[in-house]
């Protein structure tokens, strides 16, 4: 199998015999074994004469195409800095120097400043927390390494003025859509303003991960099936973050990927453990 060392057979033990007889494994990214009864798969992509997930039409992938670099998505935010290749760079790689682009607005840029009480041009993750929370963004110091990751492809959780610029504007955007969806103004997303809101992000999630997303960021544990505000931030970053490194891999934009032990582990754990 591809991904593992030469003779070393798997990483984890070797693999298990097949103990019911069943089919031998089907390849990653390969069809799954149908339920009895069920009609004959389609490809991953194929047209449907049944509504795809909740109605919305069907694409080659459950999301977009990247746009250009520097070029911004529809809901107006730019995209995080593309990650080295796993395999060939560690997520502990340094972060490189960068500066505030030009035009940025002078109150972020002293806002940063102000939370760099040594002048390195860094800040680390409780210095952010407190820089958001002085325009009212209070998260948890998971999500604030979970945004650190996600705008710097790094986990030394520091961040320079290029990505805390990027990572401001995209959390006005977020905020902007969790309110356009929040039609009731209860502070809370349910099940249906949450798909609304991924779809509005390019992410089309189905039901089964729809429901467990709601079960993982709802406070009441899935009790009221609805998700506030600062988790749906750390929502949003999770399905983005995993679709994202997907996408690297998924080159044919056509739903399925093929990854390494490795670079499956390292494209994982950093949401773990963030």
């Amino acid at each position: 199998m591809s991904g593992y060392p030469q003779g070393s057979g798997y990483p984890y033990g070797a693999p298990p015999a097949n103990p019911y007889g069943s089919a031998p494994p089907q390849p990653y990214g390969g069809a799954p074994p149908q339920p009895y009864g069920a009609a004959p798969p389609q490809p991953y992509g194929a047209a449907s004469s049944q509504p795809h997930g909740y109605g919305a039409p069907q694409p080659s992938a459950p999301y977009s195409k990247p746009e250009k670099p520097g070029k911004t998505q529809g809901v107006g935010y730019e995209h995080p800095p593309p990650a080295a290749g796993y395999g060939t760079a560690s997520p502990f790689a340094a972060l490189l120097p960068s500066q505030f682009p030009p035009g940025t607005d002078p109150n972020l840029v002293a806002c940063f400043q102000m939370a760099d009480q040594d002048g390195s041009g860094l800040i680390d993750d409780k210095e952010l927390q407190r820089a958001l929370s002085s325009y009212d963004q209070s998260f948890s110091l998971r999500t604030v390494h979970l945004l650190m990751y996600l705008f710097t492809s790094s986990n030394i959780r520091k961040i320079g003025p290029k990505e805390f610029t990027s990572l401001f504007y995209s959390l006005q955007n977020w905020r902007a859509i969790f309110e356009r969806f929040d039609r009731d103004r209860s502070g809370r997303i349910d099940a249906s303003e949450l798909r609304e809101a991924l779809l509005s992000l390019g992410y089309a999630v189905s039901p089964v991960v729809l429901d467990l997303l709601l079960t993982k960021y709802d406070k009441t544990s899935g009790k009221i099936k609805a998700i506030e505000y600062d988790n749906f931030i750390e929502c949003c970053l999770t399905v983005k973050g995993l679709t994202d490194k997907f996408k690297e891999k998924d080159t044919m934009y056509a739903g399925s990927a093929t990854f390494t032990y490795e670079s499956f582990m390292l494209t994982v754990l950093p949401f773990l453990i963030a």
